[in-house]
């Protein structure tokens, strides 16, 4: 599909996405930025899906290659699911293709909320360690490929429900589990990409042009967590998920 954007409304994108991927290196949500960006710049929503995706991936690529730099996440104790989340994501990619997201746009609004809550009223929130809700192995082998499937589909948020489900579920430190977010959101995002390429839907002048904004952003973004640690990460996971909910209530 043949989509004409002036350059001032590229560089306009490429500013959004420097600031959605300092968001998402953080907290999760850039998708939030991004997407009502290039649905407002008058693109198609399967083509706003799938070159948000190409911009994503460098995000999380920057974000991921600080994070195993620093130590924060080995890859190799999360292989399971980063396969299974890239499997999942795929699923996911071909079905939003098929078929409108209906059913799932619905339930965003009350997902968002549960995070945000959760998030809000438990004020020692990945600060230590705590006893796992369920196996390492029921984490990488089921709750990754669904997370997955969730950011083929529709896609904001996903950073979120990565880390948070690795605090409430496996009981990590908030910094462990936004890393291994970056890892596992960099496969689900690649794994989503290859199949928006094949269907034809992805912008490439659009999305080459966010791609650098999006990685500069997680640059930076990343290193903040580093440096910021749980205290930094809380209080932006509830703002953004209450910005997120704000935007779905209001369409």
């Amino acid at each position: 599909m043949d989509v004409s954007l002036s350059l001032e409304i590229i560089l306009m994108l490429t500013a959004v996405a420097v600031l959605a991927g300092f968001i998402d290196a953080i907290a999760g949500g850039g998708g939030l930025l991004t997407i009502p960006a290039m649905l407002l710049a008058n693109i198609p929503p399967v083509l706003t899906l799938g070159t948000n995706k190409l911009q994503a991936a460098s995000g999380a690529l920057a974000a991921s290659i600080t994070m195993i730099r620093k130590g924060v996440v080995k890859p190799q104790r999360i292989k399971v699911a980063i396969i299974a989340a890239f499997i999942g994501s795929v699923i996911g990619t071909i079905a939003v293709q098929m078929s409108p997201p209906d059913l799932l746009e619905k339930l965003i609004p009350f997902l968002i909320a549960a995070i945000g809550i959760y998030t809000l009223f438990a004020p020692k929130l990945g600060e230590v360690e705590a006893t796992p809700r369920i196996s390492e192995g029921m984490w990488q082998k089921v709750a990754a490929p669904v997370i997955g499937f969730y950011d083929g589909y529709i896609g904001p948020g996903t950073g979120m429900f990565f880390a948070l489900g690795n605090v409430a579920l496996r009981g990590r430190q908030i910094i462990e589990a936004t890393g291994a977010a970056k890892v596992l959101n960099l496969s689900t995002n690649i794994g989503s990409l290859i199949f928006f390429i094949l269907g034809g839907n992805v912008l490439w002048k659009v999305g080459l042009a966010m791609m650098v904004g999006q990685a500069v952003g997680a640059y930076f973004g990343s290193h903040m967590v580093v440096k910021g640690g749980s205290k930094l990460i809380r209080p932006l996971i509830v703002l953004v998920c209450l910005a997120m909910i704000t935007k779905y209530v209001m369409g």
